[in-house]
């Protein structure tokens, strides 16, 4: 472990010339977020295999294998627990924070712009509003010591290794038009899932929160010109919103959680069944969405 320290102090001592946060270059901060988005999404799909027994998209955005959360997460854990190595307890204690702050951050900012739910704890006790509960609180936890003093420390290597062979500048070009892509896929699935849960409003008369506003000004917005909506329809279909985002749900008034997969006709939410699994009930969904 001190070995890893030290190894990790040289690396930042070498980026304190360009810009850092907490000592960490802001191209390597990007590599992490990118990393730990495609692994977080190949555990999420995994993690859907095996309780749903279908293979269902898991990715946070419209294009491409990322889950923002995971990478997210990951990020927020490195640059606050970097420091705590030394200390399991302090890791675990910092992953208890951190981590129930995160879910919560995620969870409120998905509401208040989309009005939606990527996931719902409200069934599980000791939760706050749903968004947190202190099961995953200490999951948190324990995954902070793992993730920060042997799980990391591999990636970090990995990421050396790469510099090594494939040149700095290679990776730094990698990185930058990853990110780019990534800040407009981002960009296209915030228009994509407003003008999507906006017609799935208008279409069943949900009734949710701000329900006037949705269907006179957002609906008359998005779909009052025929051009506008003929690319929506098209480009963001039932099929297409609810094969990327298979497990998308929203709130009525009421505190119910309405899943729009509910609302698409015959549209299967996956791409295909690798087995059946008659004991799966939704409320078991604790895992981090999308």
């Amino acid at each position: 472990m001190e070995e890893t320290l030290k190894k990790t102090d040289e690396k930042n001592n070498k980026t304190k010339k360009g810009f850092t946060i907490f000592g960490i270059s802001i191209y390597r901060i990007l590599i992490y977020f990118i990393i730990y988005s495609i692994l977080g999404y190949i555990v999420e799909t995994v993690y859907g295999i095996l309780t749903k027994g279908v293979w269902e998209s898991r990715q946070s955005f419209l294009y491409g294998p990322f889950c923002g959360i995971y990478g997210l997460g990951a990020v927020v854990l490195i640059l606050s627990l970097q420091r705590f190595n030394k200390s399991t307890n302090k890791l675990f204690i910092g992953g208890f924070i951190v981590g129930s702050i995160v879910e919560y951050i995620v969870s409120l900012v998905g509401e208040l712009i989309f009005n939606v739910k990527w996931w719902d704890y409200s069934h599980m006790p000791l939760n706050i509003n749903g968004r947190i509960c202190v099961y995953y609180s200490i999951f948190w936890g324990f995954l902070a010591v793992y993730f920060m003093t042997t799980f990391h420390p591999k990636i970090d290597k990995l990421i050396d290794k790469i510099e090594t062979k494939k040149s700095m500048k290679f990776l730094k070009i990698a990185t930058i038009t990853l990110t780019v892509f990534l800040f407009l896929d981002l960009s296209v699935t915030m228009f994509a899932l407003k003008a999507f849960i906006v017609r799935k409003v208008h279409e069943y008369d949900l009734n949710i929160p701000n329900k006037e506003y949705v269907i006179n000004d957002m609906y008359n917005e998005l779909y009052g010109d025929e051009n506008k909506a003929n690319f929506i329809n098209k480009f963001f279909s039932d099929e297409v919103m609810i094969k990327t985002f298979p497990n998308l749900k929203i709130q009525d008034v009421d505190g119910n959680m309405l899943y729009l997969d509910q609302y698409v006709g015959d549209i299967q939410p996956y791409y295909f069944r690798i087995f059946e699994k008659k004991f799966f009930n939704r409320t078991d969904e604790n895992i981090i969405e999308n």
